[in-house]
């Protein structure tokens, strides 16, 4: 096999017609620095070679060098079958209000929507705090929906408490509820109610009712962060 030997800065070509030849190119241990190898076209390929210093793998890859970056972003990763796929993403949007200020007189035996005036957060403010006490999320999809609802009533007796019922309504009507129908009747409960459910991204809305009945006086919902609340959150992949 002949030997070609270039110094300096020089070209190697090959002018065999059948295009088959190889070329191997071998530098010597003496190689006082780095030097660099440019290839012609895609149409030669490299069927060995060795790095074997570390160092040599130092460094970034580039994006674009990864499928040409096509489909790369923030919320996207490179997965092991060379395809840049989205990642998990966020609970959002999402929020949760809770009863402030001081607690709300619902009435005996009328289903009133609870007024959570107070946001713990909103993430993309589809939470009305103000006047219908609505959630009504822009992005489409299933969410865990929930409320806590804290009552007693304004008699305060510890046999006041005769029934309630919370209650989550979608676009007006109910879609999940607790019945507390208590018998014997109780000075203070807190039901907890939960559903998942499909958002359309749109027109629909979320919003809460309460329901008590007092052997006397009228029922309350107790204010407090930690006691009378309304939250959503949708759910990642769904």
């Amino acid at each position: 096999m002949a030997e070609l030997r270039v110094k300096g800065t020089g070209t190697l070509k090959l002018f065999e017609s059948d295009n088959t030849s190889s070329v191997t190119i071998a530098s010597p241990a003496s190689l006082s620095a780095d030097k660099t190898i440019t290839l012609p076209d895609a149409d030669v390929t490299l069927v060995s070679g060795t790095m074997n210093d570390a160092t040599a793998l130092s460094g970034n890859i580039p994006v674009s060098n990864l499928n040409s970056g096509t489909s790369a972003s923030s919320s996207t990763f490179w997965r092991g079958d060379g395809t840049w796929v989205a990642a998990g993403g966020a609970n959002t949007p999402a929020f949760e209000a809770y009863l402030s200020g001081s607690d709300q007189d619902i009435g005996d035996s009328v289903n009133t929507r609870v007024a959570f005036n107070s946001e713990a957060f909103d993430t993309d403010n589809a939470y009305d705090n103000s006047s219908n006490y609505r959630f009504t999320p822009q992005t489409a999809g299933k969410y865990y929906v929930y409320t806590l609802c804290v009552g007693f009533t304004t008699a305060g007796g510890y046999t006041d408490l005769a029934y309630m019922t919370p209650e989550i309504k979608k676009n007006g009507t109910r879609i999940a509820h607790a019945v507390f129908d208590l018998g014997n009747s109780q000075r203070q409960i807190s039901p907890y109610v939960a559903i998942v459910l499909d958002m359309d991204g749109g027109s629909d809305y979320l919003d809460v009712f309460c329901e008590i009945v007092a052997d006397s006086g009228n029922g309350l919902l107790r204010k407090g962060a930690d006691k009378t609340k309304f939250g959503a959150f949708k759910l990642i992949g769904a």
